[in-house]
C-alpha cells in the first residue's frame, strides 16, 4: 500500500502509522507520477485539491484559474492528503472515517 502526501503532514503520518507496512511518499521529494495524478483527478476531479490550504491561499487568482493537473503538478502541496493507493490499485482520497472504515475495517 502506498500513501502519497508529505512526511510533515500530521494526517499523513497517522494514516501510516495505522496501516502497517504502508510507503509514505513524499510528494514535494519524489514528484507523483504524471497517470497516477490524471487517474486520481479522473476518480476525485476537484475533490483533489486542497483549496483550504497555505499553498491555496498564496496563490493569486491567476493562478487559481489555472487547470487543476497544471497546479497539482507546478505545487504538490496543492493535493488533498493522502492519495492512498491499496494493494488492489484502489484509490482512497484523505483519513476520514469512510477511508478508515474501507482499509481498517472499522
Amino acid at each position: 500500500m502506498r500513501l502519497y502526501g508529505l512526511k510533515n503532514c500530521d494526517t499523513c503520518r497517522k494514516a501510516a502509522k495505522a496501516l502497517e507496512g504502508a510507503e509514505l511518499i513524499d510528494i514535494r521529494a519524489d514528484p507523483m507520477d504524471e497517470g497516477l495524478r490524471a487517474a486520481a483527478y479522473e476518480q476525485f476531479g476537484d475533490a483533489l485539491l486542497n483549496t483550504r490550504s497555505t499553498t491555496w491561499r498564496g496563490l493569486d487568482e491567476a493562478e487559481r484559474a489555472r487547470p487543476a493537473m497544471q497546479l497539482l503538478a507546478d505545487h504538490p502541496a496543492l493535493m488533498k492528503r493522502p492519495l492512498i493507493v491499496d494493494d488492489q490499485g484502489a484509490m482512497h482520497l484523505g483519513w476520514g472515517k469512510d477511508v478508515q472504515a474501507a482499509l481498517l475495517g472499522k
